[in-house]
């Protein structure tokens, strides 16, 4: 009876534990409505860690059909990643795979822009995919604060470096997030240890 009594007690205090760490988790560690797994990327469009690891989360999206949610945190010693990242807002608002291609045109010419050609590039791919560009992309500063608020987002994290990226679950018996040090190497093997609800 008392054995009993004391199994109960423990797995009552186990399931209050995890159901407060699920709790603790930070918004942006969960995955979106209607999936038990993302992945989760904090990307700076001017850095070349970024454009390398791309291809990979976008191909590891793929195969598990899970979603992949990016967020802008444009880093402080890169002198066009924030205007990048307004105009990638712009075309967001167009529509979220337009803004999905345009990060992904930024990476494919990365060594090729700066600063005072950047609008060039912004205006190729619009005028490629029958967009209107204008030459004022954000007049009220609604994108620049879409940004700004990704980039506190990121802070809140204490991030300190890109591309971070974490696999995240919403199965409230697994680990909530876990942080992908290595995706060229890891990323495969975290989203299944994570699903397997390692």
């Amino acid at each position: 009876m008392i054995k009993t009594l004391f199994r109960f007690v423990f797995a009552v205090a186990m399931l209050a534990s995890t159901v407060s760490a699920q709790q603790a988790v930070n918004p942006a560690l969960r995955p979106p409505k209607g999936a038990s797994l993302a992945i989760v990327v904090f990307e700076d469009l001017q850095c070349p860690q970024c454009k390398r690891e791309a291809p990979v989360v976008a191909q590891a999206g793929k195969t598990y059909g899970i979603p992949v949610i990016r967020h802008d945190f444009p880093l402080p010693m890169h002198n066009w990643s924030y205007q990048a990242a307004v105009i990638a807002h712009y075309f967001d608002s167009r529509s979220k795979q337009l803004g999905v291609e345009f990060r992904d045109y930024i990476f494919e010419h990365q060594p090729e822009i700066f600063p005072m050609n950047l609008q060039q590039f912004a205006q190729k791919f619009a005028t490629d995919h029958k967009v209107d560009l204008p030459f004022v992309v954000d007049p009220q500063g609604k994108f620049a604060a879409e940004v700004n608020a990704e980039r506190d987002l990121g802070k809140t994290l204490n991030l300190d470096h890109t591309p971070t990226i974490y696999i995240v679950s919403g199965n409230p018996k697994g680990r909530p997030f876990m942080e992908v040090k290595d995706p060229s190497s890891e990323l495969f093997q975290t989203i299944d240890a994570m699903k397997r609800g390692e």
